[in-house]
């Protein structure tokens, strides 16, 4: 008796603390439920009805704070772009808004330029952060991420500069030489002179005009609307014959050869543009009685056949850090000798675009009093529709332009077209 007396004390006793350590267990997990975590941040109920809802669906990076500067809710892209650390709102600027809203009730908004994460290079996001009262104990924080804003607006800044002062070199000196012929009504030679010197302004004035509407037509328009399988022989044969007045004048070889009967997929006129400008230039830079070649070939790829297309020139060559910025609109490798062949520094800038939108790449090869090799890369047809509506707009890339610069090994001997 006094054994199973024993037994059934122990099993009571058992009983007791099993139901004491359930019990703190239920009390410290609901305690753990309470404590603010990112995921409770995210759902706490005591938002008014309906706020929850509306902060989900805004682009802003929104934050939630009570009066005691604790964040109630923040939205993902808060806590991406480094607002929001352990609970707390991490930009002081905000918090002090923060406060002062919440003591006055006034609406507060202001810009600021805010650290980037995870770079040591001191990098910026520019910021709009607007605070305002929410109900009359919590205040809400919206950030508008305004660094590409800035940057594209940037781009658009620069690019009036540039093409103000480019036209106004050309107007200018047209006005000049007008008062000129005027002041020399009497001298038929001054006359003439300063006629074909007007002439040369006006051509130039001409030709970057073109060239702007041309950039214009390739940053806006999508070249797959009107695309076409286009042989590579044609547009190769088109691009020699532009420049073969110009390759006569300074003696200069054109050369044709690679692969035959190719084809690429995209618009015509845009492809031939852009062969053609590299071309031009190969002609324009090199020195007299040189060589210019042209070769196409296949080559395999990730996703496809690529064609290539290398435009091989032995002219004055590119120094590395000429190399970077070759591809912006407006930069000249020699402002001078640019001037004197009516280059526009526009040429370039169209060959960029006119290849990313078709889904390729340009490469650049030089060196200095060597020559250069432009490489065109694009899509083979069939895989080019494709490869081209993944492509990335190239001025949100990298408005530079610049392309990676890498050795490229120069194509079989091309055959002299006649």
């Amino acid at each position: 008796m006094d054994v199973n007396a024993a037994v059934a004390a122990a099993a009571a006793i058992a009983g007791v603390l099993t139901g004491v350590i359930a019990m703190l267990a239920f009390r410290w997990s609901e305690r753990d439920q309470k404590r603010p975590t990112r995921t409770s941040l995210h759902t706490d109920p005591v938002l008014p009805p309906g706020v929850d809802t509306v902060l989900s669906v805004l682009r802003s990076s929104a934050v939630v704070l009570d009066e005691a500067d604790t964040v109630v809710k923040a939205s993902s892209a808060a806590y991406a772009l480094g607002l929001v650390r352990g609970g707390k709102l991490a930009i002081e600027p905000m918090l002090g808004m923060a406060r002062d809203t919440r003591r006055d009730g006034e609406i507060r908004q202001v810009e600021l330029d805010l650290p980037r994460r995870g770079t040591g290079r001191g990098e910026a996001l520019a910021v709009s952060a607007r605070v305002a009262p929410l109900g009359s104990r919590l205040v809400l924080l919206l950030v508008e991420d305004l660094t590409e804003a800035r940057r594209i607006e940037a781009v658009r800044r620069d690019f009036v500069a540039n093409v103000s002062h480019e036209l106004k070199t050309p107007v200018g000196a047209l006005s000049l030489l007008s008062e000129a012929v005027m002041d020399a009504s009497d001298d038929p030679e001054a006359v003439q002179r300063f006629a074909g010197r007007m002439q040369i302004e006006a051509t130039r004035l001409t030709n970057l005009v073109q060239e702007l509407i041309d950039l214009s037509r390739v940053q806006n328009d999508d070249p797959l609307e009107d695309a076409e399988p286009v042989r590579v022989d044609e547009l190769v044969a088109e691009a020699i014959d532009r420049c073969r007045h110009q390759a006569g004048t300074k003696q200069i070889t054109m050369a044709a050869g690679g692969t035959a009967d190719l084809h690429v997929w995209g618009n015509r006129g845009q492809l031939a543009a852009a062969l053609g400008n590299l071309v031009e230039n190969a002609v324009n830079y090199s020195p007299a009685r040189t060589r210019v070649g042209i070769a196409a070939r296949r080559v395999s790829a990730t996703g496809g056949d690529m064609i290539e297309l290398a435009v091989t020139d032995q002219g004055i060559g590119i120094t590395d850090k000429d190399k970077e910025r070759i591809f912006e609109r407006f930069y000249r490798v020699d402002p001078a000798r640019s001037r004197a062949t009516g280059g526009t520094g526009l040429g370039l800038a169209i060959v960029k675009h006119v290849v990313a939108s078709h889904g390729g790449e340009v490469t650049v090869w030089s060196a200095e009093n060597q020559g250069s090799t432009f490489t065109l890369r694009l899509p083979e047809a069939g895989v080019a529709r494709d490869r081209a509506s993944q492509h990335p707009d190239p001025d949100l890339d990298d408005e530079a332009g610049t392309t990676e610069s890498s050795p490229y090994e120069p194509l079989p001997a091309p055959e002299v077209l006649p």
